[in-house]
């Protein structure tokens, strides 16, 4: 999914640096029934299909966390109880607590 949205990023310098984020994952995850499951589930949630995926990937992965700057879809996540989706900023809050 990454290297898939990634490829249609207009910007080359933000396509660069996202690639280069794929060398520090620790894990790696394939399409899935229950992940297929999830993200349906978020997009009548009026998330984007995209953005479910990646929320439904990282929901099967166990995450604790998803982070993103995208504010709308931080809203639309608030309730779910699996994985918070959180800003950047509140993530390193978060962790220096």
């Amino acid at each position: 999914m990454l290297d898939y949205e990634n490829s249609a990023n207009p910007y080359s310098e933000r396509r660069e640096t996202i690639a280069n984020w794929k060398f520090h994952a620790t894990k790696d995850i394939s399409e899935t029934e229950e992940i297929l499951s999830c993200a349906n589930s978020l997009t009548s949630r009026n998330i984007k299909s995209k953005d479910a995926l990646h929320i439904a990937c990282a929901t099967e992965l166990k995450c604790e966390y998803f982070i993103t700057t995208d504010m709308a879809l931080i809203k639309k996540c608030s309730n779910l109880k699996d994985i918070r989706v959180i800003n950047p900023v509140e993530f390193v809050k978060t962790r220096n607590l």
